[in-house]
C-alpha cells in the first residue's frame, strides 16, 4: 500500500533539495552513523534514505547493493508521515506491506524502524533506518540510539546546508561587486577608489581597452 503524501509535500521537495545531497557521492560521515546504527540495533541492513518525488533514495547503505527504490513501494515514504520512528516488527503480516515486492522478494524485509530526518523548519526529508529479515522486536535502548543517531545525521545536513546558503551568499557579492557603478545621467564609471571616470577612460585604465568613436543607426536617424 502507497504511502499518502505530506500535507506539506511540495515544500519538503523543495527543502530537500536546498541540501543539494541527492546523488551526490558516498561521504564517510554519513557511511558511519549509518554503520553505527546497524551495529548497535543489530541488523544486516541500514540506511540514510532520503524520499525524492518519486523514489527514495540511499545516501549511505550497509547491506543492500540497491541505490534506490521506488517511492511507491518504500517503508520511509510512510516513516516521514510523522516524527517519530516508525516500525514494523513483521512486514509479511502487516495489511500495509505484506504484498510488498521488497517483502515478497529481495531484500525479504520482515523488520524496519526508520528514525526521520527532520529539517530545521519540521519537514521530515528522509529517515535514519534499519531492516531485517526476520520479525524482531526493538529495545528501548535501540530506540534511543535510532533517535540520537537520526538527529547527528541532521545536524551534518544543516551544517551542509548553511555552507552551501553562504557559498550562494558569496558568488551573489562577487557579482554584485563585478557591477559598474555608472552615473545615469552622464554615464560616467565609478572605480573601486570612489573617483569617476568617463567609460573610455575607465576600460583603458582597468585593462588597457582602447576605443574609437562612431555613429550608431540610431544616433544618426535622431541627429540627421
Amino acid at each position: 500500500m502507497p504511502a499518502l503524501l505530506p500535507s506539506n509535500e511540495e515544500q519538503r521537495l523543495a527543502a530537500l533539495r536546498r541540501y543539494r545531497l541527492l546523488d551526490t557521492s558516498p561521504e564517510v560521515g554519513f557511511d558511519e552513523v549509518t554503520q553505527l546504527a546497524a551495529m548497535l540495533c543489530e541488523t544486516p541492513i541500514a540506511l540514510m534514505s532520503l524520499v525524492d518525488e518519486n523514489r527514495q533514495w540511499f545516501k549511505a547503505r550497509v547491506g543492500l547493493d540497491a541505490t534506490e527504490t521506488p517511492r511507491n513501494l518504500a517503508f520511509c515514504a510512510h516513516a516521514i508521515l510523522g516524527q517519530h520512528v516508525f516500525v514494523v516488527e513483521d512486514a509479511s503480516v502487516d495489511p500495509r506491506f505484506a504484498d510488498n515486492p521488497l517483502v515478497c522478494t529481495d531484500p525479504n524485509i520482515r523488520f524496519y524502524a526508520g528514525a526521520p530526518l527532520v529539517s530545521r523548519e519540521g519537514m521530515a526529508l528522509g529517515t535514519l533506518c534499519v531492516i531485517d529479515r526476520k520479525p524482531r522486536r526493538m529495545s528501548t535502548y535501540q530506540m534511543n540510539a535510532l533517535k540520537l543517531l537520526s538527529r547527528q545525521i541532521t545536524v551534518s545536513m544543516e551544517l551542509r546546508r548553511t555552507a552551501n546558503d553562504l557559498a550562494t551568499a558569496l558568488d551573489q557579492v562577487r557579482t554584485m561587486q563585478a557591477l559598474l557603478p555608472m552615473c545615469a545621467w552622464c554615464k560616467n564609471v565609478r572605480d573601486d577608489k570612489g573617483q569617476w571616470h568617463s567609460v573610455e577612460q575607465f576600460l583603458a585604465k582597468q585593462s588597457g581597452t582602447r576605443t574609437s568613436h562612431g555613429i550608431c543607426p540610431a544616433c544618426t536617424a535622431k541627429h540627421d
